[in-house]
């Protein structure tokens, strides 16, 4: 996965690649497209340098666990991005 990606974060913020939305469940069910729930976990493309008290603790290459409706959608260069705060990010898997 290329993570060089045009844009920077500021301060707290974090651009996240979200991983792709289940196609199966665990006994072999296929879910359909408008069945199907948004992901919530992903891996840090880029982040920024913090706030000037709070250095960040993701970093790029990081997977994380984060908020179901957590940051706002972007499409940099055909791919699909969310850009979060970092107090959005639940966890780091």
């Amino acid at each position: 996965m290329s993570t060089n990606v045009k844009i920077t974060p500021l301060h707290d913020r974090v651009i996240v690649k979200p991983a792709a939305a289940e196609e199966k469940t665990a006994g072999g069910i296929i879910i359909p497209d408008t069945a199907k729930e948004k992901p919530q976990r992903g891996v840090v493309v880029a982040a920024g340098p913090g706030k000037k008290d709070e250095p960040m603790t993701v970093k790029a290459g990081d997977t994380v666990l984060y908020s179901k409706y957590a940051g706002t959608e972007v499409t940099l260069e055909g791919n699909d991005y969310l850009i979060m705060r970092e107090s959005d990010i639940l966890g780091v898997i």
